[in-house]
């Protein structure tokens, strides 16, 4: 079976908990202070994207022909870290336009949430096998936001429309991201190992960005939460 087409069957199996933790953060209950905290957390999960895309595309060039999967991985890599830069920088624009000082919130310590996450695949990356990489993006490209949840924040929010454009250009692009992602893992050539940390790659990403949505959710509904515009 293509690997593409295993791993969608595999995350099908798994990704209702994540969606559990989408319809939680999502909830109107606190909503606006979970929102703003979602544009900080999620801005120390994006900038970490091209970084670790340019990480596993340099394996990649330094293993050449020597590994038959460095020329196509490194092919899809190049063409989505072309899509993904300056994502970070919609951020800091949607965090600005909701009433954060981005400078503000990225002085604090990002969470250990965020460094499980994303810390995963600079080890797997660097000390395994840069194909682990595409199970993380297949994950968050299969996962976007859908279209209607957009107007839906907004309106429940009180925020200004600006505050969700990184969403909304997420939400329009990630079908065809997701088809890429899935595309290049049908066309490259893996030993079983490496299908097999793929699939690893892609479980730990749902469970640790799990975690990262249930974080957020508790913060703001614990007792004496405040809004992150007060702090």
């Amino acid at each position: 079976m293509p690997l593409g087409e295993e791993l969608r069957a595999v995350l099908g199996l798994v990704t209702p908990t994540l969606r559990g933790s989408a319809a939680r953060l999502w909830h109107p209950r606190h909503l606006r202070q979970r929102y703003l905290r979602y544009l900080v957390t999620m801005h120390t999960v994006i900038r970490a994207s091209v970084p670790l895309m340019e990480l596993a595309l340099d394996r990649c060039r330094r293993a050449g022909p020597a590994d038959p999967a460095s020329e196509p991985l490194g092919n899809y890599l190049s063409a989505h870290i072309a899509r993904e830069r300056h994502h970070d920088a919609w951020l800091l624009r949607d965090m600005a336009a909701a009433g954060l000082r981005p400078d503000r919130e990225l002085a604090r310590p990002p969470s250990p949430d965020v460094a499980r996450l994303v810390g995963a695949q600079y080890y797997w990356v660097s000390h395994f096998h840069p194909m682990c990489l595409l199970g993380y993006v297949a994950v968050l490209e299969l996962n976007a936001p859908a279209p209607p949840l957009i107007p839906l924040l907004a309106d429940r929010t009180g925020l200004p429309a600006a505050a969700f454009e990184t969403l909304r250009l997420h939400a329009e692009a990630d079908g065809g991201h997701s088809a890429a992602v899935l595309a290049a893992l049908d066309d490259i050539t893996a030993p079983p190992q490496v299908r097999a940390a793929v699939r690893l790659s892609a479980l730990h990403t749902v469970g640790a960005l799990a975690d990262v949505l249930d974080a957020m959710t508790i913060a703001t509904d614990r007792p004496g939460s405040r809004d992150r515009e007060d702090t």
